[in-house]
């Protein structure tokens, strides 16, 4: 198992709010694809996984018309 810094940000649609939710933690995982597939299990969901040059994991997803963004970056 890795560990992992994990961001995740849910941005806020809204013309008049746009700020966005972040929550920050270090997690211990096997699979990203599996973690990000059980977070959201059971709800209609996309996603586009990007590998950055420095390592860095990002899944930009849309689920129920809102757009959310998990980043992990291995410690």
């Amino acid at each position: 198992m890795k560990e992992y810094e994990a961001v995740w940000e849910i941005f806020n649609e809204c013309s008049r709010n746009q700020m966005r939710d972040v929550f920050v933690e270090e997690l211990e995982i096997e699979d990203l694809d599996a973690f990000i597939e059980n977070k959201f299990k059971g709800e209609d969901v996309s996603y586009e996984k990007t590998i950055r040059k420095d390592g860095t994991v990002i899944y930009d997803i849309q689920t129920s018309q809102i757009h959310q963004r998990y980043s992990f970056t291995e410690l």
